[in-house]
């Protein structure tokens, strides 16, 4: 990028004079005349260990020292966002500031919620997940402190000057000596958008990047900047994007060896005294090495297999063999990883993520299953993390968390449960697979230890030890779990292609069409102007108060009156760009006809009821379960519906029942509904995130709904109060997936209709025992219980029968071999008892028993006759089929007055065989 970018007047105020890097090559700035290097690792080595550079801060202080400095400097300090990206469909977790803030601020589409601004947010980033703990530096969840500035064209904020100076200023602020300070050149592109940046370096540490974002992918009618042969556009906004490493300063400002001894002092106290290695944190040999770690760590990428190139390093500076190294300094590895780890669940859990095998959830579980790995590494107890995570939470503020502390345990405890059970299924699968590829004499590829983690929950670590037992080896990189994380960060869901598409820039030429099924929801007719028709097929009018389909909510059908007199079906809705699509059949319509719009009043009103008690439902449910409930998907029908729930575990007939009197008495309540148009921004301050259930909807404003309690973003229609909708009945509760469960419903007169339709079916069955409805329940135990018993004693007679058939049955005997091929009407578990009793012998049995159906048994003690074989030819004859192993098979048909014949058959297959 650019020279001049970097020239700017504060620098030179400041006697600060650009230098090149003799080691990287990379320009920077300092106010040192005599500094040769960046200040930047590799180029320095870190010269902060033991020796701090600002005055000591606790994270919590370092935090205020931060936001109250940008307060006083006229900034507007807003609340953290959640670490679940709620209002993103492109990733799953916060990563970064700027994300609360990506896609509509960014895009000019809405006005951020200050400007300027600044925040201390959380952010998770899993892509050097294999790192943490061994290098001193890397943590799963930071915190990453902004000052944020949205400059237009018409309201200039604050730019590239006024962004240094403040980060020299608070640099100051806590004590920093400024003549160490760099700041290096670094232009920076990611995201679609590009601009200058510099690095923020102090002591060898990273503590700050400075972005300027300035231009973007999207054209404009400003002329292009080339960056890798790409052409990038100035940007309509100019935005300061800031990012300060809250974590990496509170260490800089202690010294410590590592930056988990410095942010996290009582946590890896704790786990180090639960592992047995609490000696170790009075050892002063052992803090040294540690620090000699994180330096060399800091000069070196350890990603993959270069952490063996760490240790041989730190080995050789303090003169140890690298294996006693390895022996000494990798268990605490692993306690500081565990300490980072606890703490990023404790954001994941609090801010209602549910553990599962898809997206956030995935992350979730992956951080917890290698917790828990390390955990067992160290022999501490499984139960320890429900307990750690807690202290976690406490430590930050259980206030600053959406999700109750004892239901994160809850769920903590079930995913201990769930990984014990994983690892006791997957012993016997990964010792199939060793056993296939020591045949091949060939190793364990990475896609096949990819597959085991993600479709059956198999840690790489137990399969390489269960492949070792069984004289097989594996390729597992180092970063696998980096690998792992890398791959379900970010949504891959690509955008169905619709075959009218290819209409959009037709129809753009078109008016917007106008939506009086929001102005006059309880109109049902209507005239409008045709505008366009295509493939005969699809017609857009001027105006409709046909709802299009979109939230789950299927689009209007109806009739038009076409002009000509005839009636024409409308068989669906739909939205394409600004217009909406009416698919008639039946008739034509030409452009410019005046038409009779027909809605069918009846679906319509049946599926706003269904509609609505989505929403009421769903608030029971956050009442009943916890906050962590989240809408996974909906599909309202006219007689039913259906709503997936994010939840840990099955939810109970109990529970069912609580959700389902909460909602009618919030249906009872008849509260109004309120809807109205809100200023996305405004609305997201407002209600949280939870606003998105059905989606994140596009554009600067926001339909938001508000049904008793339940607050959303939606398009949908709905009832003027909650007692229009009538009664809300669950019809059942399915487990679709894991962390998914999926409630049935039906609300108002569908409602009524299936309560008749169960009505019937216990009258049915009460008049079938000859008994009052109110009496059916104990009958039919009665009569179960009776029928058991008669069960039983029709086996123990079938039993008897089979034995004296047993005494009284003479086989023949061909070529010395017994054969009994006979009609025997027995149960098929007493013709299997006979059948093997003749196989035991060296014989072979076939017998069929008569029925509605036939039933045949082969049982086979003749290498020569393969009772599957047997089976399925004599199955054939009846009209059936059969199969089963070469000593026992069985099978049948319907054709009961075929079994002569198929015994005939069976017999001329066994002599065939016998004599052969």
């Amino acid at each position: 990028m650019m020279e001049e970018e970097y020239q700017l007047e504060y620098f030179r105020t400041q006697d600060m004079v650009r230098k090149v890097c003799t080691s990287c090559g990379k320009a920077f700035w300092t106010r040192d005349p005599e500094r040769t290097v960046c200040g930047d690792a590799p180029c320095e080595p870190y010269q902060f260990i033991g020796n701090p550079l600002f005055k000591a801060h606790t994270v919590d202080q370092m935090r205020e020292a931060y936001l109250s400095f940008y307060e006083k400097e006229g900034h507007t300090r807003i609340s953290r966002y959640p670490v679940a990206a709620r209002w993103r469909d492109d990733i799953y977790l916060t990563i970064a500031s700027i994300a609360d803030f990506q896609p509509f601020v960014t895009s000019g589409v809405v006005p951020p919620p200050a400007n300027p601004l600044t925040i201390s947010q959380p952010c998770i980033r899993l892509n050097d997940l294999d790192s943490v703990g061994r290098s001193g530096r890397h943590l799963t969840c930071f915190e990453m402190m902004a000052h944020h500035a949205f400059n237009s064209s018409g309201k200039e904020i604050y730019w590239k000057d006024r962004t240094v100076e403040l980060c020299d200023q608070f640099l100051a602020s806590i004590g920093a000596d400024m003549n160490r300070v760099t700041y290096k050149e670094h232009p920076w592109i990611g995201g679609g958008n590009a601009g200058p940046s510099v690095e923020v370096l102090i002591g060898g540490l990273e503590v700050a990047t400075l972005v300027f974002m300035s231009l973007g992918k999207q054209k404009t009618d400003k002329p292009p900047v080339m960056l890798e042969g790409n052409p990038y556009y100035p940007m309509n906004l100019r935005i300061v994007d800031t990012g300060y490493g809250l974590e990496r300063l509170v260490w800089a400002s202690k010294g410590s060896p590592t930056i988990y001894d410095a942010v996290f002092p009582e946590m890896v106290s704790h786990v180090m005294q639960e592992a047995g290695l609490g000696y170790r944190l009075n050892d002063p040999d052992f803090i040294h090495i540690l620090g000699e770690n994180a330096k060399f760590a800091g000069l070196m990428d350890i990603s993959g297999q270069r952490i063996f190139e760490l240790r041989q390093k730190v080995a050789d500076q303090i003169n140890i063999p690298v294996e006693k190294l390895e022996k000494m300094i990798a268990p605490v590895e692993s306690v500081y990883a565990i300490v980072d780890h606890t703490r990023c669940l404790s954001y994941m859990l609090g801010d209602c993520i549910v553990p599962s095998n898809v997206k956030d959830g995935y992350l979730a579980r992956l951080v917890i299953r290698r917790t828990l790995r390390m955990m067992k590494d160290l022999n501490i107890e499984d139960s320890f993390l429900g307990e750690m995570v807690s202290k976690q939470m406490k430590i930050i503020g259980t206030e600053r968390f959406e999700q109750d502390p004892e239901v994160v345990n809850e769920i903590i405890e079930r995913e201990i449960e769930k990984y014990r059970t994983t690892m006791e299924r997957g012993t016997r699968t990964v010792e199939r697979l060793a056993q296939s590829y020591k045949k091949k004499c060939e190793k364990i590829p990475l896609s096949e230890m990819v597959t085991l983690y993600d479709s059956h929950g198999i840690p790489p670590e137990m399969v390489r030890d269960l492949a070792a037992e069984q004289g097989a080896v594996v390729d597992l990189p180092d970063d696998f779990y980096s690998q792992i994380a890398d791959k379900h960060s970010e949504s891959e869901r690509e955008p169905e292609r619709n075959p009218l598409y290819d209409y959009l820039d037709r129809l753009a030429q078109l008016p917007e069409t106008k939506k009086l099924y929001y102005e006059k929801q309880g109109l049902m007719e209507f005239e409008a102007k045709v505008l366009d028709v295509l493939e005969n097929r699809y017609v857009v009018l001027d105006t409709t108060l046909y709802y299009p389909e979109g939230g789950g909510q299927p689009g209007d059908t109806g009739l038009i009156l076409a002009p000509d007199g005839l009636t024409i079906r409308v068989e669906d809705t739909i939205k394409l760009g600004n217009s909406i699509l009416h698919k008639i059949s039946g008739g034509n319509l030409q452009k410019g006809d005046t038409i009779r719009g027909i809605i069918d009043e009846e679906r319509r009103l049946s599926l706003m009821r269904h509609h609505t008690a989505t929403h009421i439902l769903l608030h029971a449910a956050q009442e009943v379960l916890g906050a962590h409930i989240h809408q996974a998907g909906a599909q309202k029908g006219e007689t039913s519906s259906r709503m997936d729930l994010r939840h840990y575990k099955h939810i109970t007939p109990a529970e069912l029942k609580k959700i389902e009197a909460a909602a009618n008495r919030l249906v009872m309540a008849n509260t109004p509904t309120s809807i109205g148009w809100e200023d996305r921004t405004d609305a997201e301050q407002k209600y949280g995130f939870r606003l998105y259930q059905g989606g994140v909807p596009p554009g600067s404003r926001i339909r938001v709904v508000k049904v008793a309690g339940d607050i959303e973003a939606c398009a949908g229609t709905h009832c003027a109060h909650t007692g229009d909708i009538g009664l809300i009945k669950i019809i059942r509760v399915e487990h679709i997936q894991d962390g998914i469960e999926r409630l049935e419903f039906t609300a108002g007169l569908a409602a009524v209709q299936y309560l008749h339709q169960m009505e019937g079916l216990l009258t049915g069955a009460a008049e079938a025992f000859s008994v009052q409805n109110e009496a059916l329940p104990a009958t039919a135990q009665r009569f179960f219980g009776e029928w058991k018993d008669q069960r039983k004693e029709i086996e123990r007679l079938s039993a008897k029968v089979s034995e004296l058939e047993l005494k009284n049955l003479t086989s023949e005997e061909i070529n010395g071999k017994n054969v009994l091929i006979k009609r025997i009407d027995l149960p098929s578990v007493e013709l299997v008892k006979i059948a093997t009793s003749i196989s035991a012998s060296g014989g072979v049995a076939l017998l069929i028993a008569g029925g509605e159906t036939a039933r045949a048994v082969v049982s086979s003690g003749i290498d020569t006759i393969k009772a599957g074989d047997l089976i399925a030819a004599v199955c054939t004859i009846l009209g059936g089929k059969g199969g089963g192993k070469p000593n026992l098979a069985q099978g049948g048909g319907p054709d009961v007055t075929k079994i002569d014949q198929a015994l005939a058959s069976g017999r001329d297959m066994i002599i065939t065989a016998l004599n052969g």
